[in-house]
């Protein structure tokens, strides 16, 4: 093999190797949630789960994400979860985030289930006033939502 070619695969080896990059951004027109089939109309609730060589599966309700991982324990090595800041709408590993119960919330599929980047950010939205902070092992379970570890 040339040293160009070696170069190359080597490269390709690299890109392959490597976990998932980040999140990938919503569609919320095309998305579908990987575990109900409703669409994922709401980047306020969405969720999602990222494994490498692998396309991202989307989430419409933390509740869903955290029914499909129960469901589904054997995951791709570096399989990473995600999960939209309530608030801000922005990405934040589901491993790390804090999370809250608000029954007076309406999310997709009824679990009640606000995910949040910090707890800075569930005390800064009135959806969380009076609901019950949760963090992620008390959503997900003992081992939490992957988080890229084998």
């Amino acid at each position: 093999m040339t040293a160009p070619r070696t170069a190359v695969a080597l490269l390709v080896l690299a890109a392959c190797s490597r976990g998932p990059a980040g999140p990938a951004p919503l569609d919320t027109r095309a998305e579908t949630c990987a575990s109900c089939r409703m669409a994922v109309s709401d980047a306020r609730f969405a969720a999602q789960l990222d494994a490498p060589s692998e396309e991202p599966r989307f989430f419409d309700d933390v509740g869903c994400l955290r029914d499909w991982l129960a469901a589904h324990p054997r995951l791709p090595r570096g399989a990473v979860a995600w999960v939209a800041d309530h608030r801000t709408k922005a990405w934040a590993r589901a491993a790390r985030a804090a999370y809250a119960e608000a029954p007076a919330v309406e999310t997709p599929m009824a679990s009640h289930l606000l995910a949040f980047a910090d707890a800075a950010s569930r005390a800064a939205d009135p959806a969380a006033a009076g609901a019950r902070p949760l963090g992620p092992s008390e959503v997900f379970g003992p081992h939490g939502p992957p988080d890229g570890a084998p």
